[in-house]
């Protein structure tokens, strides 16, 4: 046994995760889509078939699970964003306030009254934004600009309240935000790597400060060996994520060096 686990079922856990890891990496590098909508799902699957836990405390698990894991992201997108001058500094200031009380609600109301409506929620959220994506793909920007403060206010606190029940870094919802508002696509992608950072950092860490000092309503649910399954589940696919940053890093670095030195040869 390996942290109180079985080694047979810790090799079944590990396989599972693997195949959910590599699933969702291909499918976030084919769509370019953030590795939340693609993780909540996979992790609510993995808890509820195969560690049997109730599906109404799996996605409360899932969703702070998901933000946990793309903190790495979220910080290191946001970084080379910025340094593209892909970030828009000014909506950033603007929403940074709003966004840490939609990130606060957000978080509150997971903790507290999450349950299986959220699988609903999220699974709604989704439809909507798929099929605005798949309509819209081609359409012109439904506003000039984005609205006065008040607007952007609101626009702001929707993003972080509904991301942070969702799991999601912000990307999902941002970016269509910012295309309505006529911003150019760059500037779109690369604001929305900074709102994940204000999304998934100080909601996953206030997810895990509301769990301190106090039982979570987790815990009495689930047998210590699944818990350990769970904190297994966060740790893999954050360790996963940067092996795999690092071997594309390297492999980046030698396909752009390749072609100068049979350059240098000929």
């Amino acid at each position: 046994m390996i942290l109180g686990i079985p080694f047979i079922e810790l090799i079944e856990t590990v396989s599972i995760l693997l195949v959910c890891g590599v699933i969702a990496g291909f499918l976030a590098g084919l769509l370019g889509i953030g590795g939340g909508i693609i993780f909540v799902p996979c992790l609510t699957f993995v808890f509820t078939v195969f560690f049997k836990v109730p599906l109404d405390v799996a996605v409360v698990v899932a969703t702070g699970t998901s933000l946990l894991c793309m903190i790495p992201t979220s910080i290191s997108a946001a970084r080379a964003q910025y340094k593209k001058g892909n970030t828009d500094i000014d909506v950033i200031k603007r929403w940074s306030v709003t966004m840490l009380i939609g990130v606060a609600c957000g978080i509150t109301i997971s903790k507290f009254y999450g349950g299986a409506w959220l699988t609903i929620l999220f699974g709604s959220i989704m439809i909507l934004n798929s099929l605005n994506t798949l309509f819209r793909a081609k359409a012109k920007p439904a506003f000039k600009s984005l609205p006065g403060a008040v607007g952007q206010g609101i626009i702001s606190f929707c993003i972080a309240f509904f991301s942070c029940m969702l799991g999601i870094g912000g990307g999902t919802l941002t970016v269509p935000v910012l295309n309505a508002c006529s911003e150019p696509p760059h500037k779109s992608v690369g604001t929305s790597s900074a709102v994940s950072l204000f999304v998934c950092v100080p909601g996953a860490l206030l997810m895990i400060f509301l769990n301190l000092g106090s039982t979570p309503a987790l815990a009495p649910s689930l047998q210590p060996a699944t818990l350990k399954r769970i904190f297994a589940v966060a740790l893999f696919i954050i360790s996963v994520n940067m092996l795999y940053k690092g071997i594309t890093f390297y492999t980046n670095q030698t396909a752009e060096t390749t072609p100068a030195v049979q350059t240098v040869n000929d």
